[in-house]
C-alpha cells in the first residue's frame, strides 16, 4: 500500500488560513491546530468530569452494539483521572456512510495513538454518532459505481415527521430489500459471501439506524479500541441533563458572543457554511415526534421558529432537570456538550465544521471553558489497480485527477484523434456555406421580406444537415474509441466523482467486497501527518 501526500487546490479560504496557523483566523480558536496539546492538557487538570457516570453510561450503551474487548478496555482507562480522548462525530450514514466517515474514524484513532505515546498517558478515540440529526434523507441511500457513473441506492423506507434518527426504526422489508439489491451490483469476490452475512447479521440485530452503524463500525473497527456513543441515547441525554440548565441560564452570553463571532468573520470575508440570528436559542425542542428550533422572542420567552411552541425560562429550566429527554442540541450548543461531558484532548472535524467552529469561542467561554483544539481530519482519495492502470496509460497524475477531473482531458483526446479536428472541419464547411448562401439571402429579401426569412432558415437548414453529419462521425469516433473513453470515465468517477472529492461520494462497500474488511484496518496502520492536505492512497 502506498500513501503519497498531495496539495488540493481548491479550498475555502477559512481553511486554508487555519491549515497555515494565519493570525487573522487563529485568534478565533483557542489553540493553534497541531501543537498545543501539553498546553491543552494542562488546562484539561483543571477541570472536573464525572468519570463514573459517563464510563457506566458508555458500557452500557456499547454493549447494546456488542462492542468488541477493546472498546471496554478503553472505557475502563477513561476512569482515570489523568486520561483524556480525541474526538470527533457524524451522521449515522447507511453502511457507515460516505467514506468521509472512514477518513475522520482513521483520524481519531491515528492522533489518540501519536499523543498517548507522546504524553504516556491513556487517550481514547471516541466517535459522537449524532444521533438526534433529523434529516433522513441525507442518510437514505448510498452511491455505488456502475459502468461509468455513479448511481443512488435509496433505501425505500418512508418517514413523514422530523424525528430524530435515533428514534426511527428501521422498516426490516424494505432494509432487506435494498441490502439485496446492494449485492445484485457488485462483482463476486472472495469476500463477497462473507461480507453480505455479516451486514445481514448486523440489520438483523439493529432496531435503528444508529444501531446499524454502530454495529458495522464495530465489524471494521475491531482491534483499534474506539469507543461510539449516541447522542440521542436517553442515558445521555440524563448526563447531559444538568448542562442544559447551563446553556439556558447562558443562553444570551453564548447567542451574542456566537453572533458577533459570525458578523466579525464575514467582514474579514470568510463564507461560513451557516446562518446565525442574533435571537437563536441553540436548542431544539421535541414535541409529537419532531424537533423544533426555539428562538426567543422580544419578552425573552423561548419560542419556536414557526410559533410551534411558547416557554418560559423556568419552564425550559424543569424541562431540563426532569424531562432532558424533550430536549437537543444544535451545531453550536453540540459541541459545547461534548466538551461538558469529555476531557477532549483534541476535535477532530472537516472543512464544513471547522468553519463553524470559528464562531464558537465566545460560547466556549461563557461555559468558563476553552475551546479544545480543532485539527483537520484526514482526507483521502482511495486509487485502485485499474484506476492506477489508466492514469498511466494516459500519463495523467492522480493529483491531477483529484484536483480538475479529466473530462477536458478526455474530449481533447478524442478531438485528436482526428486531423485535423471534426470541429474545426466543420466550422470552416459552415463559413464557406454562409458565404456561398449570402447573395441568395440578399437577393430573397429584397425581394420580399418574408422570402428573406426563408432564406435564413434555408440556411439553419444547411447547418442542421451539416450538424447532423458532425455528430454521426462524433458517435463513430466514440464507438471506435470506447475503450479508451470509458477508462477516461472510470478515472473521473474514481477521483472525481460528480465534480468533487471521492470521499463525498464513495462508501467503502466496494473496496471491502474487493479486498475484504482488513483493507480499512491496513489504511488505518499507515503513517500520516494530519498537517497535509490530502493523501492519495494506493491499493
Amino acid at each position: 500500500m502506498q500513501v503519497d501526500p498531495i496539495h488540493i487546490h481548491k479550498q475555502s479560504n477559512l481553511i486554508a488560513d487555519y491549515r497555515n496557523n494565519e493570525n487573522n483566523i487563529g485568534h478565533f480558536f483557542d489553540y493553534r491546530p497541531f501543537n498545543n496539546f501539553k498546553e491543552r492538557l494542562n488546562d484539561l487538570a483543571e477541570r472536573h468530569f464525572d468519570r463514573k457516570q459517563l464510563t457506566d453510561v458508555l458500557y452500557r450503551i456499547n454493549q447494546h452494539w456488542d462492542a468488541p474487548e477493546s472498546t471496554y478496555h478503553n472505557i475502563e482507562r477513561l476512569k482515570e483521572n489523568n486520561s483524556v480522548v480525541v474526538i470527533g462525530g457524524q451522521q449515522a450514514g447507511l453502511m457507515t456512510g460516505p467514506m468521509y466517515t472512514i477518513n475522520k474514524i482513521i483520524s481519531i484513532i491515528q492522533l489518540a495513538k501519536q499523543q498517548e505515546a507522546e504524553f504516556k498517558i491513556p487517550v481514547i478515540p471516541v466517535f459522537w454518532i449524532a444521533g438526534e440529526d433529523h434529516d433522513f434523507s441525507e442518510i437514505n441511500h448510498i452511491f455505488l459505481p456502475e459502468t461509468s457513473k455513479m448511481t443512488k441506492h435509496k433505501i425505500l423506507q418512508r418517514v413523514f415527521d422530523k424525528s430524530s434518527v435515533s428514534d426511527i426504526h428501521m422498516d426490516k422489508t424494505h432494509s432487506s430489500q435494498w441490502l439485496n439489491e446492494l449485492f445484485e451490483q457488485l462483482k463476486e469476490t472472495q469476500y463477497t459471501k462473507g461480507l453480505y452475512e455479516t451486514i445481514k447479521t448486523c440489520l438483523d440485530k439493529s432496531a435503528t439506524y444508529v444501531d446499524f452503524f454502530a454495529h458495522l463500525i464495530y465489524q471494521v473497527f475491531s482491534e483499534e479500541g474506539l469507543v461510539l456513543i449516541d447522542s440521542a441515547h436517553p442515558e445521555v441525554r440524563e448526563l447531559e441533563s444538568k448542562h442544559f440548565v447551563q446553556m439556558i441560564e447562558q443562553q444570551p452570553e453564548i447567542s451574542e458572543g456566537v453572533h458577533a463571532a459570525y458578523s466579525q468573520l464575514k467582514q474579514e470575508d470568510y463564507s461560513l457554511p451557516l446562518e446565525v440570528e442574533s435571537n437563536e436559542a441553540h436548542l431544539f425542542y421535541h414535541k409529537n415526534n419532531e424537533r423544533i428550533l426555539l428562538m426567543r422572542n422580544a419578552e425573552g420567552d423561548w419560542v419556536g421558529k414557526q410559533n410551534e411552541v411558547l416557554l418560559s425560562t423556568e419552564e425550559l429550566i424543569t424541562i431540563a432537570k426532569e424531562q432532558p429527554n424533550l430536549l437537543s442540541n444544535n451545531v453550536v450548543t453540540r459541541p459545547l456538550m461534548q466538551e461538558l461531558l469529555f476531557p477532549s484532548l483534541a476535535f477532530i472535524g472537516g472543512p464544513g465544521e471547522i468553519s463553524y467552529w470559528a464562531v464558537l469561542k465566545p460560547a466556549f467561554g461563557s461555559l468558563q471553558m476553552k475551546m479544545p483544539p480543532v485539527v483537520p481530519r484526514l482526507s483521502i482519495t482511495y486509487v485502485d489497480r485499474s484506476v492506477e492502470k489508466a492514469l498511466k496509460a494516459f500519463d495523467i497524475s492522480a493529483a491531477e485527477a483529484v484536483n480538475q477531473g479529466v473530462e477536458g482531458l478526455k474530449n481533447n483526446w478524442l478531438v485528436s484523434k482526428n486531423d485535423p479536428p471534426v470541429q474545426q472541419i466543420v466550422d470552416e464547411i459552415k463559413q464557406s456555406v454562409d458565404k456561398a448562401h449570402k447573395p441568395l439571402r440578399d437577393i430573397a429579401q429584397e425581394l420580399r421580406s418574408d422570402l428573406g426569412e426563408l432564406a435564413d432558415k434555408n440556411l439553419q437548414y444547411l447547418h442542421g444537415d451539416i450538424e447532423y453529419l458532425e455528430d454521426r462521425i462524433v458517435k463513430t469516433l466514440e464507438g471506435k474509441y470506447a475503450k479508451e473513453l470509458y477508462e477516461f470515465d472510470l478515472i473521473h468517477n474514481a477521483l472525481r466523482p460528480h465534480g468533487g472529492l471521492q470521499e463525498r461520494i464513495w462508501n467503502p462497500l466496494p473496496w471491502i467486497n474487493e479486498y475484504g474488511i482488513g483493507f480499512i484496518r491496513d489504511v488505518a496502520n499507515e503513517s500520516y501527518s494530519l498537517k497535509n492536505d490530502h493523501y492519495l492512497v494506493y491499493i
